[in-house]
């Protein structure tokens, strides 16, 4: 498991590696552009049913923005974490996709 976390962590200017959002980028950058499209397109459906689900039971004037920014500031390094793991899961989906 420590290899996964200091692949997480690692240098985001390490010319070698790479940050997770870098290799996301070069990836996406190579891949049909098609793959890429339906890939975003399903990153897009996830953040609407994500949305969805923190809107539910909320009346007409909850700004879901607003709860996003106060999450992010209580919680930056968390959401950090996660977002670098959802690089890696992203990555590899359009990486699946690429045999195919």
């Amino acid at each position: 498991m420590s290899v996964f976390n200091d692949w997480l962590s690692e240098d985001e200017d390490d010319i070698f590696m790479g940050s997770p959002k870098s290799k996301f980028f070069d990836v996406s950058r190579e891949a049909s552009q098609d793959i890429v499209e339906e890939e975003i397109d399903k990153i897009i459906e996830k953040v609407a049913v994500l949305e969805m689900l923190l809107s539910e039971g909320k009346d007409e004037n909850f700004d879901i923005n607003t709860v996003i920014k106060q999450y992010l500031f209580d919680n930056e390094e968390k959401v950090n974490a996660v977002k670098k793991g959802l690089y890696v899961e992203f990555t590899g989906e359009i990486i699946c996709r690429l045999d195919s």
